[in-house]
């Protein structure tokens, strides 16, 4: 666990716990370090019905302290009823106002569920929403008709699923981002991967800090402690959601006028090593993104059909968005930005192809006179056209763009000395000749290029080489430059198989670069690889309920799991029926749509678009 500063005035220093009490005139909010040590006091006033005060006492208090301030406010307020004990809680998610009260919502229940180099990362069990003002001064308006509506819209929201947050770690940013930026004093809540910006808004601007306030990212997290040859290390997936052109598919598709798109999803895979007890080991990390085309078109979801037709909204001549898109994960992961593009090139009835000739007129739009180093490197590789054969090797293929990405990009590792070398356990393997002929007849390979479908090497020559071994990289650090991109239609059931076949291929390196192998490979068929797979799976499907309403297609996994093909197939099939009912019919965006509208209700509509 991180240490608790012994100043707590200290940069470091964070609240964990709360009390909150009340009485006729006031809420407070008592705030304690994670061993109680050390205690802030917030105060709320009650007394307004549609306006919000609040201030913080300038001081910390010790256990003594605080106790006996609250004694003496409960014997100043028995006249009224004195001080009462109302919940206790582990932060503040936000804070709300409809149509006239002011409302708070706390995390009543956490539990941890990681730990990143000694900073522990929780997830909510339950949260409660307390109306603030004192029923004594509230207006007919707070027991309105609409009032009640828009907070049983927000009840809806469910903190439980797929939260996370932390104290002390900036969980919001990747491992690379937080050591390069050490310095940093306030949570960066204006992040794109805080979910509770605009609720946690009123509290942060008052108070001038982010002490009591929680920043909470959507999205998956999944640790898993692995062994090997004997030494203990911790392996990390985290995959964070952007707040901006939230919302699930046939709603939101493509990219808006500002360059987000829909589905942005950043995965990290961080590996670090735990050393007798500390966490002051070597750290290395990856980060691939996932994202929906950058164009403007949609789905029309009324017909009743699980693969409605695909309209290209808007005629842009110049790619205006799109470039902005670009140019903002420019700015997120550096250069250079490689593109995997997973869909159909060929279709009796053209629906995805029409997307692919598009994207590819739009990638050639935008690498016209720029520098070589500023091209995108757009890589097509049909996915399902590929995966007909009997004979294909998908995650082969898809390794071997994998090497060739990471080959450009590098990948985060802290430069602490290597071990000495140790034999590997079958964790790479040499290709078989069979293996290398079915990719080199496929017809359909990829090389990494910026000109559109031509790639630069073959993805075959890859596995020809795949027991050569890396340069040790040393004892200076490295930094990853540049990210790579994959998209299918929805960015789902393609997309996770070829992020896992990215998260595979960078995994041999992590370990190779840490000393714990000797290889820069990972044999497929390893218990390593399918610990990895599972935890690559369990992301997947949370992502797909996320933006689909159901798991997600997983046809590639259950295939190198052995289990058997006809019975996952009718499983795949009622998997699309219940994701199409879930985005056609059951989605109320429309209702928050509205409420958006209505009374600067910008903060709630962030946060409910993703519950529904």
């Amino acid at each position: 666990m991180a240490a608790e500063a012994d100043d707590p005035t200290a940069a470091s220093a964070t609240l964990e716990k709360f009390r909150l009490y009340e009485t006729r005139a006031r809420f407070y909010v008592i705030g304690s370090s994670r061993e109680k040590r050390w205690f802030r006091v917030l105060k709320i006033d009650r007394s307004e019905p549609s306006e919000l005060h609040l201030s913080e006492d300038p001081v910390w208090y010790s256990q003594q302290e605080v106790k006996s301030l609250l004694q003496r406010i409960a014997e100043g307020n028995r006249s009224t009823g004195g001080l009462t004990f109302v919940t206790k809680a582990y932060g503040i998610a936000g804070c709300i106002k409809f149509l006239e009260s002011y409302y708070l919502i706390l995390v009543t229940k956490r539990r941890q569920i990681g730990c990143i180099c000694g900073h522990a990362i929780y997830c909510i069990d339950e949260s409660q929403m307390i109306t603030i003002p004192h029923s004594s001064v509230q207006t007919d308006v707070a027991t309105s008709k609409n009032e009640l509506r828009y907070k049983k819209l927000l009840a809806s929201v469910d903190l439980t699923k797929d939260f996370f947050y932390s104290y002390t770690y900036p969980i919001m940013q990747s491992l690379q981002q937080n050591v390069t930026s050490a310095g940093m004093k306030e949570t960066p809540y204006e992040n794109l991967f805080v979910w509770n910006t605009f609720l946690t808004e009123p509290i942060r601007s008052r108070c001038h800090n982010a002490l009591w306030s929680v920043a909470l990212v959507h999205g998956h997290f999944k640790q898993v402690k692995l062994s090997v040859f004997g030494r203990e290390l911790n392996v990390i997936l985290i995959s964070r959601r952007s707040r901006h052109f939230a919302g699930t598919r046939y709603l939101k598709r493509g990219v808006n006028d500002h360059g987000k798109v829909a589905n942005d999803v950043e995965t990290e895979q961080i590996v670090f090593e735990e050393e007798a007890g500390s966490w002051k080991g070597r750290m290395s990390a990856i980060v691939q993104m996932r994202g929906s085309i950058p164009l403007f078109w949609s789905q029309e979801a009324g017909r009743l059909s699980p693969k409605p037709d695909i309209f290209v909204q808007r005629y842009d001549p110049t790619y205006e968005a799109t470039k902005l898109h670009f140019e903002d994960l420019a700015q997120r992961y550096g250069q250079p930005i490689i593109i995997l593009n997973l869909i159909k090139t060929v279709e009796k009835r053209p629906r995805e192809m029409m997307l692919r000739r598009e994207f590819f007129n739009a990638v050639g739009y935008l690498n016209q006179n720029v520098p070589e180093e500023r091209k995108l490197r757009f890589i097509h590789w049909d996915f399902h056209k590929f995966a007909k054969s009997k004979s294909a090797n998908v995650l082969g293929v898809l390794g071997g763009v994998a090497s060739e990405a990471l080959d450009l990009t590098g990948f985060y590792y802290s430069g602490k000395p290597k071990v000495q070398k140790r034999r590997s356990i079958q964790l790479s393997r040499t290709s078989t000749a069979r293996d290398v002929e079915i990719r080199a007849s496929s017809g359909d390979l990829p090389r990494l290029s910026s000109n559109a479908d031509a790639l630069g090497s073959i993805a075959s020559q890859d596995m020809r080489k795949e027991d050569s071994k890396h340069e040790p990289l040393g004892d200076a650090p490295c930094y990853q430059t540049g990210v790579l991109r994959t998209n299918c239609i929805d960015c789902l059931d393609r997309t996770n198989v070829a992020q896992y076949a990215y998260g595979l291929a960078a995994l041999g390196r992590q370990l190779h670069a840490m000393g714990l192998t000797d290889v820069s490979k990972i044999h497929p068929d390893s218990s390593i690889a399918s610990a990895l797979m599972e935890m690559y799976q369990s992301m997947g499907d949370a992502l797909a309920h996320q933006y689909g309403g159901s798991a997600a297609h997983n046809t590639v996994f259950p295939e190198r799991q052995g289990k058997w093909k006809a019975t996952t197939q009718s499983r795949e099939f009622l998997k699309s029926i219940k994701r199409y009912y879930s985005n056609a019919y059951t989605d109320d965006f429309w209702v928050i749509s509205n409420l958006k509208k209505e009374n600067r209700l910008s903060g709630i509509w962030i946060l409910i678009t993703i519950s529904m």
